[in-house]
């Protein structure tokens, strides 16, 4: 009887095998999926005496194979991959505008002086003064569309980031619960494989909009928190993330778990969220300050330039730009009052062909400006260090994009190695549980008849 029970538990731990290795043949193609395997453990003798080998073979469990390391290294790299690519777009759409010659701020200037330039060939032309109006007009709309495009941008980060903490409050919520189905699965014996990898896959998603911890638990549940230790998910209870507007213009983030709440630093959250922050406080916002701080700075030295002058009538002459920083579509504009005649080009209100003032007004294109993030430069090279300030941020931040996606593919590759689906291997593992069954079944066969053979000698 010894043979027929060892042959039965061998044929049993190979159709176990057999399942095992059908279900991770099934879920080739499934994201996320793990594979399993079978862990076979010889019984030891039930009866003593050195004559007896064994009482067979045992499955007390299933292996799932999954690496932590692996699978923590998978996370990191899709955290800073949400947070690059997050970037990137934003960075892209500014180096087209700021790029193209019809609303570039630099071919602005350079046609507002070139206006002045050719005013001086004859100051009392009035074709040639209103052409420096028109000049003037066209770079304030060129600042203000400028400007409107930042404020747009600003807007459309805020509006993200909202749409991104519900994702992350979505993702939490059921993080926590597959926690607990996890937990009460495991309880009673039942592999929750499954459940983990579903778990594992939602972790990773929330891995992308921002950096995580996240440490495993003996009841099978894990812990999730930020990089900066506020927790996001304790067993079965989840935090939820807020956004919350403050009266200049900003957004903090606040989280509330269990009684507790946390103001959350902008700094160091990673994933997209990271990358959103990082984009509006250290490029957004100093170009806008940038730019505000460029045109409030021209537009004062060239009608302090200008009301230090006279016009063809003898009277002071008019300042010709108006600068109003708190509004986004008209923060230059041109003086409406002010007329061709108004221009204070001459320095002798007796002599209105003089054009000594407007030379020291074509010489602002050469005085400096000093802006947050470009420093004290030269109006005219202001324009051109503030694109190229731009494109190196935008330059090194697609490196890091690339380097991040190497990473990721990476990551993703060497978990695949060892806890993806492998048809060659799967396929070498039919063959053998297939045997291993059929062995078995073989010695039950060989028992049958020894069995048969003794019942016949005693008849």
């Amino acid at each position: 009887m010894s043979i027929i029970n060892n042959a039965l538990s061998g044929a049993q731990a190979a159709q176990v095998a057999l399942t095992t290795t059908s279900q991770n043949v099934a879920n080739v193609m499934t994201p996320g999926y793990t594979r399993q395997g079978v862990l076979l453990t010889s019984v030891q003798p039930l009866a003593s005496g050195v004559l007896t080998a064994g009482s067979g073979v045992a499955v007390p469990s299933l292996i799932r194979f999954s690496d932590s390391y692996q699978t923590q290294q998978m996370w990191r790299s899709a955290s800073d991959l949400g947070r690059y690519s997050t970037m990137q777009p934003y960075m892209t759409q500014l180096e087209q505008v700021m790029g193209d010659d019809s609303s570039s701020l630099n071919n602005g200037l350079d046609t507002f002086f070139s206006a002045l330039n050719a005013a001086s060939t004859d100051p009392t032309s009035s074709p040639l003064r209103q052409q420096v109006i028109t000049a003037a007009n066209a770079l304030a709309q060129r600042f203000d569309s400028l400007n409107q495009v930042l404020s747009n941008q600003r807007a459309s980060v805020q509006q993200q980031r909202s749409t991104i903490v519900s994702q992350v409050n979505g993702l939490t919520t059921d993080i926590a619960a597959l926690n607990k189905q996890i937990a009460a699965t495991q309880a009673t014996g039942v592999n929750a494989s499954g459940l983990i990898d579903a778990r594992d896959s939602k972790i990773d998603s929330l891995a992308g909009m921002v950096g995580l911890q996240v440490v495993n638990q003996p009841d099978g549940t894990c812990s999730v928190s930020l990089r900066s230790g506020q927790p996001l998910v304790a067993g079965s209870i989840a935090s939820t993330m807020s956004v919350q507007a403050n009266s200049d213009g900003s957004q903090t983030l606040d989280l509330a778990f269990a009684k507790e709440n946390f103001t959350l630093s902008a700094s160091g959250l990673g994933g997209q969220l990271g990358g959103l922050n990082d984009m509006e406080q250290n490029v957004l916002l100093p170009m806008m300050q940038s730019v505000t701080d460029m045109a409030q700075q021209m537009s004062t030295q060239v009608n302090t330039q200008l009301q230090a002058g006279f016009g063809t009538t003898g009277a002071a002459g008019l300042p010709l730009f108006q600068f109003d920083s708190t509004s986004v579509t008209g923060m230059l504009t041109v003086n409406s009052a002010i007329t061709a005649q108004d221009l204070g080009f001459s320095s002798d209100p007796t002599s209105p062909g003089d054009s000594g003032n407007l030379l020291q007004v074509i010489g602002i294109q050469g005085q400096n400006v000093t802006t947050p993030w470009l420093g004290t430069v030269t109006l005219s090279d202001a324009a051109t260090q503030l694109v190229g300030k731009l494109g190196m941020s935008s330059q090194q931040n697609q490196s890091s994009l690339s380097t991040a996606q190497t990473v990721r593919n990476q990551a993703q590759a060497t978990w695949q190695s060892t806890s993806g689906v492998n048809n060659d291997e799967e396929a070498t593992n039919l063959v053998q549980y297939q045997q291993m069954y059929q062995s078995n079944m073989k010695v039950i066969e060989v028992a049958n008849q020894l069995f048969d053979a003794t019942l016949s000698m005693i008849s």
